[in-house]
């Protein structure tokens, strides 16, 4: 298979699965690369999605290395009886000196329009040809694959499978992403709930 452009994914479905929740969540603070744990009900959250995921055929479980996204898929990866393999790529965006602020009190619509990049920060476009190229080498296993990983990331992967990029994606809510068969050129993106 030949490598598709930078910001295009190999035509090949996969679950993805946004870590479980976090105090800088609740609190809607920008979490970016900062290593922030899982609350108690994020610890929750990641069990109850393992158990959605169950049957689903996943024969490989890939994630960021951040604790969030790791330990929901170290929970995922119990009950699927799957090690978790690592890829640097899936780790979180960085908001440079907008970590730990509001989100509310930055431009992050102007960041993911492409129009703003924080000091320290890496740009929407950066982290897009990054979350595709990362999702590319997790895909190219043989399927089916669950990736783990987080909020920005998937904006990015929203806006490469031809869907408006700045939606919140839910915590540890598994979501099935499907290649267009209508020649659209548009994902199908499903939550498992």
């Amino acid at each position: 298979m030949s490598a598709p452009p930078a910001d295009r994914l190999h035509p090949v479905a996969f679950w993805f699965l946004r870590h479980g929740e976090t105090d800088w969540n609740v609190q809607n603070l920008s979490q970016g690369a900062v290593d922030i744990p899982l609350n108690e009900t994020g610890l929750a959250q990641a069990r109850s999605a393992s158990l959605l995921l169950r049957g689903k055929g996943i024969r490989h479980l890939i994630s960021s290395p951040l604790s969030r996204a790791r330990v929901t898929a170290e929970i995922a990866g119990a009950e699927l009886g799957l090690p978790v393999q690592i890829d640097e790529g899936l780790r979180e965006v960085s908001f440079g000196v907008q970590e730990g602020t509001p989100m509310a009190d930055w431009g992050f619509q102007q960041w993911v329009d492409g129009l703003l990049t924080p000091e320290g920060a890496e740009s929407f476009p950066a982290l897009t040809a990054r979350s595709v190229a990362a999702v590319n080498r997790c895909i190219a296993r043989p399927p089916v694959v669950l990736v783990v990983a987080h909020g920005a990331v998937f904006r990015a992967l929203r806006g490469a499978m031809g869907h408006e990029p700045n939606v919140r994606t839910r915590n540890a809510v598994p979501v099935w992403c499907e290649p267009p068969t209508d020649g659209s050129g548009r994902w199908g993106v499903t939550y498992a709930d």
